[in-house]
């Protein structure tokens, strides 16, 4: 059983407190990212986990056993770092086999297990060259098969994709997705890319100044955020927050333009709405032009209503210049209102 227990885990640098009591259950064969700025302590707690880092306080078990005493090896958990850490005078074989060497498998379970990691990852050709023979994607790989080829209860990434080119990034994350859905393992990534945590994560833990600020599947945590840490974290482009006050007529922005709410919302100082959930409406709100940026398939203008930031992405292709001005519409079933303090309310 690959289930990780993380209850109340604490780390302190002296006097500075990078974890505050995390709590985590990671269900058998379960894919969780955690993902937040730098500085957050995502990393540390991966560290933790696999035991690079000693845990301050707290507990944290791997299947049936608390394993915060015990040392890496010992924790049946298998780890691919940031900048991949293979061998370079060793061949692509050698680096995937080194670490059962050391165990005392037997050569031929070693072939076994190397050439079965190596045909799900692609890599049978590639077995007799070096790292310095390989692109940075079958250097990933390669790292990858060093930790399939272990078996463990985990798998642990430290954000094993920041090194890639934006395209290798997006074929990477589809590789990776695929080959959990195979092995079916316990996996925990850390990333600082929000678009990795949506798109790969079964579960994610939005993470700030070492505590949890919302855990839960990528669309609850799109549909429904906490607040506007979180809200402004999950989406790309992040949320629109445009502050004011909700009014009996509806919300009235600093600048006194009235913006629309679901009937009888509730007290809030800012109204979040995503730039998708935008649309081009002649009876809509003035948006002033800055720029604008077309992709092809969507255009994103960015631009201001009265002298607040906004952004907004159309599907369609539309007619606007910068400043010109657009008229647009929030879609009232996804703004999302927030108090003072940052909590959602509606």
């Amino acid at each position: 059983m690959g289930k990780v227990i993380i209850d109340n885990a604490g780390k302190h640098y002296g006097s500075f407190q990078a974890l505050k009591g995390i709590s985590i259950d990671i269900q058998d064969g379960e894919f969780v990212v955690l993902v937040g700025p730098s500085g957050c302590g995502k990393s540390t707690l991966l560290r933790m986990i696999a035991g690079l880092e000693e845990i301050t306080s707290g507990d944290i078990s791997i299947g049936d056993r608390i394993v915060s005493d015990l040392p890496p090896k010992d924790r049946d958990i298998a780890m691919v770092f940031q900048n991949y850490a293979l061998y370079p005078h060793m061949t692509v074989e050698q680096n995937m086999a080194f670490s059962l060497k050391l165990k005392g498998v037997p050569k031929a379970e070693i072939t076994e297990k190397v050439n079965r990691a190596a045909d799900i990852l692609g890599l049978t050709n590639l077995l007799d060259r070096q790292p310095r023979q390989l692109s940075g994607g079958q250097r990933q790989r390669v790292a990858m098969g060093r930790a399939i080829v272990r078996d463990p209860q985990v798998f642990l990434f430290d954000e094993p994709l920041s090194n890639l080119d934006a395209k290798l990034r997006v074929q990477m994350r589809s590789e990776i997705k695929e080959l959990h859905q195979r092995l079916k393992t316990t996996t925990i990534y850390v990333t600082h890319d929000q678009v990795e945590a949506m798109t790969m994560a079964d579960k994610i833990v939005v993470m700030r100044d070492g505590v949890i600020e919302q855990m839960g599947t990528p669309l609850e945590l799109y549909d429904r955020p906490v607040n506007t840490f979180v809200a402004g974290f999950i989406g790309s482009p992040s949320m629109n927050f445009i502050t004011g006050q909700t009014t009996s007529d509806g919300f009235q922005t600093a600048d006194g333009i009235m913006l629309p709410t679901i009937a009888n919302a509730p007290q809030a100082t800012t109204y979040g709405i995503r730039p998708e959930n935008l649309r081009v409406d002649p009876d809509g709100i003035a948006m002033d032009v800055v720029v604008l940026e077309p992709t092809g398939s969507e255009t994103q203008v960015i631009g201001r209503i009265g002298k607040q930031p906004v952004s907004a992405i159309f599907r369609e292709r539309i007619d606007a210049a910068p400043g010109s001005t657009l008229r647009v519409m929030p879609d009232l079933n996804v703004v999302h209102l927030f108090d003072a303090s940052g909590a959602r309310v509606s």
